[in-house]
């Protein structure tokens, strides 16, 4: 099991460090010039899913955020501050929102509010707003199904989320075309699925274009 102090934390870090040093000297005189990762990674807070871990990607290759049930909101300044400076500076190529089949989040959306998680609750109003427009397909399912189906929709609709931003909209438009990928991680076999993939090309609605 993992640690259960910080202060066993601050020990592996101190063996991990020695430990990528001896293998290569020069690995955190590199790492500390700059970062040009190629991916941004939107995802879950949940602790089984680091970004990093489940695609074997080495420190500075993936620029991470994340949050409860990997939403993108149009009000959550922190989210697409994240996703400007990504493409603005970063100049990433690929834009990834992650799920995962179990997430906790999504489940809770399918339950009746509670009175002691106010702000939560409105964190999950948007996940609630995904099962009403999809309820006619999700209340034919069965309950594992309907959840795992919901965790699908959920990942699909914070693609399409992106694309409706005039962060994404404006870059594309300007000459820098990052792709925007929707994937759902499986606990049970650590196996990425891509649900959708979105691009400069692809065809949206036109109520939520920029006309400039």
């Amino acid at each position: 099991m993992y640690t259960d102090t910080p202060e066993k934390l601050l020990l592996e870090n101190k063996a991990w460090s020695q430990e990528v040093s001896a293998k290569d000297p020069d690995f955190f005189k590199n790492l500390a010039t700059d970062q040009c990762p190629n991916f941004l990674w939107i995802g879950c807070s949940d602790s089984r899913v680091p970004a990093e871990t489940v695609v074997n990607a080495q420190p500075g290759e993936i620029f991470v955020h994340r949050n409860i049930a990997n939403q993108v909101i149009a009000t959550d300044f922190n989210c697409l501050s994240v996703v400007q400076y990504a493409i603005a500076v970063l100049q990433v190529k690929h834009i990834i929102v992650c799920g995962h089949y179990g997430c906790g989040g999504v489940k809770a959306a399918l339950q009746q509010q509670k009175s002691n998680l106010l702000i939560t609750n409105k964190w999950l109003m948007h996940i609630k707003d995904i099962y009403r427009l999809h309820q006619d397909e999700l209340e034919v399912l069965e309950s594992e199904e309907k959840i795992d189906r919901l965790i699908e929709l959920n990942i699909i609709e914070q693609v399409y989320r992106l694309a409706y931003t005039s962060i994404v909209q404006s870059a594309w438009k300007h000459g820098h075309k990052p792709t925007v990928h929707g994937w759902v991680y499986g606990l049970e076999n650590g196996l990425i699925k891509e649900l959708i993939k979105l691009d400069h090309n692809s065809p949206i609605h036109k109520i939520y274009q920029y006309t400039d």
